[in-house]
């Protein structure tokens, strides 16, 4: 029963430092944009990880070899509009 003595204030100040850190979320906007990272996940500018000029070399050799090939091309598509339509969305 002693350690009681000792769990229950430990509970205690827990619970509020739990309380305090939800708080501290809450006053620093931490849960006003719930939506924005499942949308910034579908956002293919970084994608390879490059940028400017060899994002752009990679985009034409996508599309030489989608020209190759009837069902690549298709499918590349039907991928371009499904941005399209997610970008529209947000």
């Amino acid at each position: 029963m002693t350690v009681l003595v000792y769990l229950v204030p430990l509970a205690l100040f827990l619970g509020l430092v739990g309380l305090f850190g939800f708080l501290w979320s809450l006053r620093n906007h931490q849960y006003d944009d719930l939506d924005g990272a499942a949308l910034r996940i579908l956002d293919d500018n970084d994608v390879d990880g490059r940028s400017g000029p060899d994002k752009r070399r990679f985009r034409t050799d996508l599309l030489s070899v989608a020209q190759d090939e009837p069902r690549a091309a298709r499918q590349l598509k039907e991928l371009q509009k499904e941005k399209e339509r997610l970008r529209k969305a947000t």
